[in-house]
Formats: structure tokens, sequence, C-alpha cells
């Protein structure tokens, strides 16, 4: 396979052109919404806490639908596979309204998280259900620029998510955080409808891929590893003075070797091709997401900054990745996508690096902040491609295996580096060693993706 398989001309049809308007317009309302709602959860919940009489079970209202968006993930993409992105799609869409409605009218913490898991559950199928309409629908040419629209409604929601669901919890109630979402998400479906009953006729007469039974076993297995990282920390058994260390690496453990089926072979040894685009793709959401985690963090308790001046600094990162996103898209075959993930690794291990320089040297705020902007543009001209890639090395028969593979390593490397930069943190006795520990530990694993990203095309040019 050839770096690129875009072409260099523009093709003669947008993504908001003909056929493609109405589709293109509904599926990034839906990725805007999920990206609404992850954001605007994490502004509320402890108001929600709070109200609910349930810290207990705080972490775990943010830890459950991760985990159980794996197990949608897998399922969406062997369904897809089976049937097509007709069925997955609407399936995912309900549990994830469901969700919304039990968070939104629950009046007890366990009803609040059992809610989360629904909404997780659903929210994880509809990524994967998603990227296998993309691939019936979209002709190849316009791959790069659906998945540059994709990462911006992924991104608009942090300009706009946390203050929206502030002012709504305030002036409202927070219950109208999940249960307005609801009244937005039916129209978004009810766009790509036409799209979707106009492949049910194909699907039916094709030939059908057996159900992954032991797939979904290992989903359910990785899904408790991650939740017994996320709570490995709360763990404190007399006379085992290392039982955190011991249970979170039993957990990492676990969940490296439940993750092996669900993703191409050759993924964990970056064969290169597609197993090191899904390898790269998993290392870069951990690097970016467990150092940025924790940057408004150093800004607030190292520089006095305002939370809100803080939060500031991931704004502009968030609109750094919306343009490079916009970019990558626009230059199609004019950057080889071998290029396009090389830079945008080694833009992101570059920030972090000035991050963990920021903290452990005290250097200038504007240090950390300047980088930051960095590693936005470097994951907006990397996600893109490596969607892209996973696309165009897939055939119609793996095509959601691929998606679902590629869902899986955003949200277990996400899911691992924040359980284990917490337990990082939280190992140091000072806030400088803290802050120094975590962002050390992001940039070994920005490294790894800056290694591995040149692995992403079959052969090196």
């Amino acid at each position: 396979m050839q770096d690129s398989v875009v072409p260099a001309t523009r093709p003669a049809a947008g993504i908001l052109r003909g056929q493609f308007l109405w589709v293109t317009v509904g599926t990034c309302a839906l990725v805007f919404l999920a990206a609404f709602e992850s954001l605007a959860v994490t502004t509320i919940m402890p108001l929600v806490s709070r109200g609910l009489g349930g810290a207990n079970l705080y972490a775990l209202a943010f830890a459950g639908p991760l985990a159980t968006g794996v197990i949608g993930m897998v399922a969406a993409g062997n369904w897809s596979d089976r049937r097509g992105p007709t069925a997955p799609l609407y399936t995912s869409v309900a549990l994830f309204v469901a969700g919304l409605l039990i968070a939104g009218t629950s009046v007890s913490m366990p009803a609040l998280v059992t809610g989360r898991l629904v909404q997780g559950l659903g929210g994880g199928a509809l990524t994967v259900a998603l990227y296998v309409l993309v691939a019936r629908i979209y002709p190849g040419a316009l791959h790069p620029r659906i998945f540059a629209a994709f990462s911006a409604a992924w991104v608009v929601p942090s300009l706009v998510g946390p203050f929206a669901a502030g002012i709504v919890a305030q002036v409202f109630s927070w219950h109208w955080v999940f249960l307005g979402v609801v009244g937005l998400v039916v129209p978004a479906l009810a766009m790509i409808a036409p799209v979707l009953r106009s492949l049910a006729p194909e699907v039916a007469e094709a030939g059908m891929t057996p159900w992954a039974v032991g797939r979904l076993a290992w989903a359910a297995l990785a899904a408790v590893a991650v939740l017994g990282l996320n709570l490995s920390a709360e763990v404190d058994i007399p006379g085992i003075p290392a039982a955190t260390a011991v249970l979170a690496a039993a957990a990492v453990g676990v969940a490296l070797l439940a993750v092996r089926p669900l993703v191409p072979h050759g993924t964990l040894t970056a064969r290169r091709g597609l197993p090191s685009v899904i390898l790269t793709r998993g290392l870069a959401s951990a690097a970016f997401f467990g150092a940025e985690v924790y940057l408004p963090y150093l800004l607030i308790e190292q520089y006095a900054f305002s939370p809100t001046f803080a939060g500031l600094t991931l704004t502009a990162g968030a609109l750094a990745w919306a343009g490079a996103s916009a970019v990558q898209g626009r230059l199609g075959g004019r950057l080889p996508h071998r290029t396009a993930v090389g830079i945008g690794a080694l833009m992101v291990l570059a920030a972090v690096v000035l991050a963990l320089a920021t903290a452990a040297l005290h250097w200038p705020a504007a240090v950390a902040i300047a980088g930051w902007i960095f590693a936005g543009g470097g994951m907006g001209l990397l996600y893109p491609r490596l969607s892209v890639m996973t696309l165009a090395l897939s055939s119609k028969e793996n095509e959601g295996f691929n998606s679902s593979a590629m869902s899986i390593s955003d949200s277990l490397g996400g899911a691992l580096a924040l359980a284990t930069t917490g337990i990082v943190f939280a190992a140091f006795t000072t806030t400088a060693g803290s802050f120094a520990g975590v962002f050390g530990l992001a940039a070994v694993v920005a490294a790894a993706a800056a290694i591995v990203a040149p692995r992403v095309t079959a052969k090196a040019p």
C-alpha cells in the first residue's frame, strides 16, 4: 500500500455538497453531541456528587463509561461487519439516549452511574458505527475532509461545553445537562436516516461475518481491567505496602492481554502498516490526554492561575487541533500520510517535554502554554490521517473490526495513561515532583509514539 491513497486533485464534490450534505451535518452533529456531553459532565460532576451524596462513586462515574465503551466498540464493529452500519448506529444512538435519560432523571448516585455505564456503551458503539458509515458512503478522496470535520466537531465543544454546562446547571438544574442533549440527538439521527435506509438492501444481500463471541469476552475483560486500574489507587491492604503498585501492574497486564484479540495481529509489537497505525493512535492518545489533564492543575497550583485562565490553555490547544485538522484535510495527497503522522507525533512529544521542563525547572508558565498549542496542532495532523489510513488499509469485510480496533486503542490508551498518571502523581511527596513525574511518564509515551509513527506504512519510502 502506498503512503497516500488520496489523490492530489480536488474531488468533484465536497462533504457539504449534493448527496453528502445532510449525512455530513448529521454525523458531525452526533460527534459534537457526544463530545459535548463528555466535557459537560466533567464540569457538573462535582455539583452532582455533592447533591446526590455520592463522593465515593465520583471516579466510577468517569471510569465506567470508558470501560463499557470498549464493549460497545467491539460489538458495533462485529455487527457492522455482519450487517453493515445501519442497525449498529440506530442501536448505539438508542443506548446513548437511554443513558442520558437514566442519568438525567437520577435521584441517587448509583442510578446516575448506571446511566453513565449505559451512555458509555452507546457512545463507544456510536463511534465505530460512524466510521463504518463513512467507509460505505464517502469516496476515499473525501475521507480526509470528513475526518477533519469529525475532529473539529469533537474539539469545538471544548470551547463552549464547560461554560454552557455551568450556565445550564446554575440557571436550571444539572439534570438538564443530560436531558437537554436528548432533544438534539434525535434530529441529528433523522438527518442521516435516508442514507441508512439506502444501505439496507445492499447489506442484506451480502454474506455475514460470524459473531465474534470471544472478542466480546476479551472486551469485557479489558473493561474490567481498566476499572480495576482506576480503582487500584484506593486500595490499601495491611501488610502489603506496595499493594497499589502490584494491583496496578496486574491491571495493566490484564488489559494488554485482553486487548490483543481486539486489535490487528502485530499491533503490540509495532508491525508495519495497519498494526502500527492502531498502536500510534493509542500511544498518541495516552501521551496527549495523560498530560492535558494535569496542565491546568499545574498552572493553578504552581503559578496561581485562576481556573478560567488555566482552562484557556486547553482552549488554545483545541483551536490548534481544529486548525491543523482543517489544513491537513485540504492538503490531501500533497502531504503524505507518513509525513503528517510523523510530524504530529514529534509535535506532541515536544509539547509534553516543554511541560515537563516547566514543572521540573520552574520555567515561565508561558513555555508550557505555548507548547500545548503545538500539542493540539500535532494531534490535528495525525488523528485524521490515522483514521484515513485505517479505512484505506481495510477491506469491506473488516472495516468494522479495524474501526473498532482504532477506537479501542484510543479509549484504552487514554484510560491506562490517566489511571497510571494518577498513581504516579500520588506517589511523590512534593507537588513539583508529582507534576514532573506525570509529565515525565507522558513524555516517555509520546517518545514511543514518535518512534512507532514512521512504521505506519507497509514499506519504508
